[in-house]
């Protein structure tokens, strides 16, 4: 299970260039250090941990999304720490192979954006999810199969991405420049 200490471990390598990233990391660690034993757990009522990844096709030119049973929205794939996820983005990279129906991801291992958002997830109750974010690659030629958790997949290309997002556009253009050969690894 991803623990408190290697949920902080991750975030405290990550070196944000945005300010606004930075001061999130903080509140991130600030939250991690004040729930050690349940951070990552999806029973921690007032907020935990979840991660998910933008996955780009093989060449970088589409983002692979899925259109959220709950939140009714494009969104990238991604969810709750689970018992086998020793590390966040193992939990990002497995819950990517899930919703995609993809194996053979490639998965950055560092952190690629924050965000915390109000949601009633399982728990049935409003909370906050604290979503470490990732960005994932997908081996030529793949091709997605919807699951249980998704209403619809589809890859979008990266300059004609769906109306009905909240920070969809930020998040490609920042896992482009993670992947694309010649660009700046932060």
């Amino acid at each position: 299970m991803v623990t408190a200490v290697a949920a902080g471990a991750a975030l405290r390598d990550w070196r944000p260039t945005d300010p606004g990233q930075r001061a999130l990391r903080e509140a991130f660690l600030g939250f991690l250090a004040a729930r050690p034993a349940d951070a990552c757990l999806r029973s921690c009522e007032p907020g935990h941990l979840t991660a998910s990844a933008v996955l780009l096709d093989h060449d970088g030119r589409n983002v692979l999304l899925t259109l959220h049973p709950r939140v009714g929205r494009w969104i990238q794939l991604g969810g709750h720490c689970e018992p086998e996820d020793a590390t966040l983005a193992d939990a990002a990279l497995r819950e990517a192979e899930e919703e995609s129906g993809i194996d053979g991801l490639i998965l950055d291992p560092g952190p690629l954006h924050l965000d915390v958002h109000p949601i009633t997830c399982s728990l049935g109750l409003p909370t906050r999810h604290f979503d470490v974010r990732f960005v994932a690659r997908a081996p030529e030629g793949a091709q997605e199969r919807i699951s249980e958790e998704s209403v619809d997949l589809r890859w979008w290309p990266v300059d004609r991405l769906p109306t009905d997002t909240d920070c969809i556009p930020e998040l490609v253009s920042l896992a482009r420049t993670r992947i694309l050969p010649g660009s700046v690894r932060r």
